[in-house]
Protein backbone atom coordinates (compact mmCIF):
# COMPACT_ATOMS: atom_id res chain seq x y z
CA UNK A 1 0.00 0.00 0.00
CA UNK A 2 1.24 3.60 -0.50
CA UNK A 3 1.11 6.88 1.28
CA UNK A 4 -0.52 9.57 -0.24
CA UNK A 5 0.73 12.61 1.95
CA UNK A 6 1.34 16.31 1.37
CA UNK A 7 4.66 18.07 2.05
CA UNK A 8 4.80 19.39 4.81
CA UNK A 9 8.17 21.38 7.27
CA UNK A 10 9.51 18.66 9.67
CA UNK A 11 6.85 17.01 9.47
CA UNK A 12 4.74 15.40 12.36
CA UNK A 13 6.10 11.86 14.04
CA UNK A 14 3.07 9.77 12.46
CA UNK A 15 3.82 11.37 8.82
CA UNK A 16 6.93 9.53 9.43
CA UNK A 17 5.61 6.35 10.95
CA UNK A 18 3.39 6.13 8.30
CA UNK A 19 5.81 5.67 5.35
CA UNK A 20 8.47 3.53 7.57
CA UNK A 21 5.04 1.36 8.11
CA UNK A 22 4.17 1.31 4.61
CA UNK A 23 7.78 2.26 2.98
CA UNK A 24 5.91 3.53 -0.27
CA UNK A 25 5.48 7.80 -0.08
CA UNK A 26 3.49 9.32 -2.82
CA UNK A 27 3.41 13.52 -2.18
CA UNK A 28 0.58 15.51 -3.56
CA UNK A 29 2.09 18.13 -5.76
CA UNK A 30 -1.08 19.67 -7.58
CA UNK A 31 -2.94 20.80 -4.80
CA UNK A 32 -3.97 24.01 -3.72
CA UNK A 33 -2.39 26.27 -0.88
CA UNK A 34 -4.54 24.81 2.23
CA UNK A 35 -3.99 27.31 5.40
CA UNK A 36 -3.18 26.61 8.79
CA UNK A 37 -1.40 23.08 8.11
CA UNK A 38 1.57 21.53 8.54
CA UNK A 39 2.70 22.69 4.82
CA UNK A 40 4.14 25.99 6.35
CA UNK A 41 4.50 25.16 10.30
CA UNK A 42 6.05 22.49 12.63
CA UNK A 43 5.48 22.18 16.24
CA UNK A 44 8.21 21.69 18.81
CA UNK A 45 8.31 21.43 22.67
CA UNK A 46 10.17 24.41 24.31
CA UNK A 47 10.70 25.18 28.11
CA UNK A 48 7.40 27.05 28.54
CA UNK A 49 5.19 24.68 26.23
CA UNK A 50 4.63 24.15 22.62
CA UNK A 51 6.19 25.87 19.92
CA UNK A 52 4.52 26.90 16.68
CA UNK A 53 7.49 27.78 13.93
CA UNK A 54 5.58 29.16 11.14
CA UNK A 55 6.91 29.87 7.89
CA UNK A 56 5.56 33.60 6.04
CA UNK A 57 4.44 32.68 2.53
CA UNK A 58 4.14 35.35 -0.13
CA UNK A 59 0.20 35.91 -0.03
CA UNK A 60 -0.02 34.60 3.34
CA UNK A 61 -3.02 33.10 4.29
CA UNK A 62 -4.94 33.91 1.47
CA UNK A 63 -2.40 32.86 -1.37
CA UNK A 64 -4.58 31.22 -3.91
CA UNK A 65 -1.66 29.26 -5.99
CA UNK A 66 -0.89 26.07 -6.49
CA UNK A 67 1.34 24.34 -3.68
CA UNK A 68 4.71 24.49 -6.11
CA UNK A 69 4.05 27.99 -6.82
CA UNK A 70 4.23 28.99 -3.16
CA UNK A 71 6.87 31.22 -2.62
CA UNK A 72 8.56 32.05 1.26
CA UNK A 73 8.37 35.59 2.23
CA UNK A 74 12.00 35.98 2.81
CA UNK A 75 11.20 39.49 3.68
CA UNK A 76 10.73 38.20 7.79
CA UNK A 77 14.09 37.14 8.91
CA UNK A 78 12.35 33.84 9.70
CA UNK A 79 15.06 31.29 9.23
CA UNK A 80 16.99 32.88 12.44
CA UNK A 81 14.28 33.02 14.69
CA UNK A 82 13.44 29.35 14.20
CA UNK A 83 17.01 28.23 14.09
CA UNK A 84 17.45 30.03 17.54
CA UNK A 85 13.65 28.60 18.75
CA UNK A 86 15.58 25.23 17.79
CA UNK A 87 18.24 26.02 19.85
CA UNK A 88 16.54 26.89 23.09
CA UNK A 89 14.12 23.98 22.83
CA UNK A 90 17.00 20.97 21.98
CA UNK A 91 20.65 22.20 22.69
CA UNK A 92 20.62 19.76 26.21
CA UNK A 93 18.98 16.75 24.19
CA UNK A 94 21.07 14.18 23.93
CA UNK A 95 21.22 14.22 20.29
CA UNK A 96 21.75 18.22 19.54
CA UNK A 97 25.29 18.27 19.05
CA UNK A 98 25.23 15.23 16.08
CA UNK A 99 22.31 16.66 13.70
CA UNK A 100 22.74 20.69 14.51
CA UNK A 101 25.97 21.08 12.10
CA UNK A 102 23.55 20.14 9.23
CA UNK A 103 20.65 21.30 10.04
CA UNK A 104 22.07 24.67 10.40
CA UNK A 105 22.80 24.67 7.03
CA UNK A 106 19.14 24.76 5.67
CA UNK A 107 18.32 27.60 8.30
CA UNK A 108 21.31 29.34 6.77
CA UNK A 109 20.31 29.10 2.64
CA UNK A 110 17.69 31.40 0.97
CA UNK A 111 15.10 29.48 -0.22
CA UNK A 112 12.28 30.99 -2.85
CA UNK A 113 9.91 28.31 -2.64
CA UNK A 114 8.13 26.22 0.09
CA UNK A 115 7.95 22.96 -2.17
CA UNK A 116 11.67 23.38 -2.68
CA UNK A 117 12.41 23.75 1.25
CA UNK A 118 10.04 21.28 3.04
CA UNK A 119 10.97 18.73 0.27
CA UNK A 120 14.91 18.89 0.93
CA UNK A 121 13.92 18.75 4.92
CA UNK A 122 12.02 15.65 4.16
CA UNK A 123 14.55 14.18 2.12
CA UNK A 124 16.98 14.67 4.44
CA UNK A 125 14.90 13.27 7.93
CA UNK A 126 15.15 10.50 5.45
CA UNK A 127 18.38 9.82 5.65
CA UNK A 128 19.03 10.30 9.00
CA UNK A 129 16.32 7.71 9.99
CA UNK A 130 18.10 5.45 7.40
CA UNK A 131 15.00 3.82 6.10
CA UNK A 132 14.31 2.74 2.87
CA UNK A 133 11.05 5.10 2.00
CA UNK A 134 10.50 5.38 -1.98
CA UNK A 135 9.07 8.53 -2.90
CA UNK A 136 6.98 9.65 -5.61
CA UNK A 137 4.95 12.41 -7.00
CA UNK A 138 1.46 12.91 -8.21
CA UNK A 139 1.15 13.10 -11.46
CA UNK A 140 -2.29 14.94 -11.81
CA UNK A 141 -4.77 16.12 -9.07
CA UNK A 142 -7.22 13.40 -8.33
CA UNK A 143 -9.87 13.49 -5.44
CA UNK A 144 -10.38 9.76 -4.32
CA UNK A 145 -7.63 7.38 -5.06
CA UNK A 146 -8.55 3.60 -4.49
CA UNK A 147 -8.77 2.76 -0.63
CA UNK A 148 -6.81 -0.65 -0.87
CA UNK A 149 -4.11 0.21 -2.67
CA UNK A 150 -3.26 4.10 -0.95
CA UNK A 151 -4.01 5.54 2.47
CA UNK A 152 -4.75 9.03 1.88
CA UNK A 153 -3.59 11.08 4.93
CA UNK A 154 -3.55 14.42 2.80
CA UNK A 155 -5.10 16.99 4.89
CA UNK A 156 -5.71 14.93 7.65
CA UNK A 157 -3.15 15.60 10.39
CA UNK A 158 -3.35 19.39 11.33
CA UNK A 159 -1.80 21.52 14.08
CA UNK A 160 -5.28 21.45 14.87
CA UNK A 161 -5.86 17.68 15.58
CA UNK A 162 -2.45 16.29 15.56
CA UNK A 163 -2.41 15.58 19.25
CA UNK A 164 -5.21 13.42 18.28
CA UNK A 165 -2.39 10.64 16.85
CA UNK A 166 -0.79 9.84 20.19
CA UNK A 167 -1.58 6.60 20.51
CA UNK A 168 -0.44 5.53 17.12
CA UNK A 169 3.15 7.27 17.46
CA UNK A 170 6.01 6.05 19.87
CA UNK A 171 6.63 7.49 23.95
CA UNK A 172 10.38 8.56 24.61
CA UNK A 173 11.97 10.47 27.21
CA UNK A 174 11.81 14.37 25.91
CA UNK A 175 13.67 17.42 27.45
CA UNK A 176 11.21 19.12 29.20
CA UNK A 177 8.84 16.08 29.83
CA UNK A 178 9.70 16.73 33.79
CA UNK A 179 8.02 20.35 33.18
CA UNK A 180 5.72 19.77 30.09
CA UNK A 181 4.33 16.15 30.38
CA UNK A 182 5.09 13.94 27.86
CA UNK A 183 3.64 15.65 24.02
CA UNK A 184 2.81 13.25 21.28
CA UNK A 185 3.27 13.80 17.82
CA UNK A 186 5.39 16.77 17.52
CA UNK A 187 7.84 17.08 14.77
CA UNK A 188 10.22 14.24 13.65
CA UNK A 189 12.91 16.34 14.85
CA UNK A 190 11.64 16.34 18.33
CA UNK A 191 12.17 12.83 18.13
CA UNK A 192 15.67 13.01 16.40
CA UNK A 193 17.16 15.09 18.29
CA UNK A 194 16.12 13.20 21.65
CA UNK A 195 16.89 9.56 20.38
CA UNK A 196 19.19 9.91 17.76
CA UNK A 197 19.73 6.47 15.62
CA UNK A 198 17.06 4.99 17.75
CA UNK A 199 14.29 6.90 16.38
CA UNK A 200 13.80 4.61 13.31
CA UNK A 201 13.48 1.70 16.37
CA UNK A 202 10.77 3.73 17.53
CA UNK A 203 8.81 4.12 14.56
CA UNK A 204 9.03 0.57 13.66
CA UNK A 205 7.85 -0.84 17.27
Amino acid sequence: MTILSDLQYFAPIIEYKNSIDFRYLRIEQYEAWQKMSFRNRCVIAGANGLLHLSIPVEGGRHSGKMIREVKIDNAHRWQPLHWRSIISAYNRSPWFEFYKDEMNVFYNTKYTWLWDWNLELLRWTIQKLKVDVEISFTETWQKDYPPGEFLDMRGRVLPKNFGSFAGSCPVYKQVFEDRLGFKANLSIIDLLFCEGPNAVRLLKE
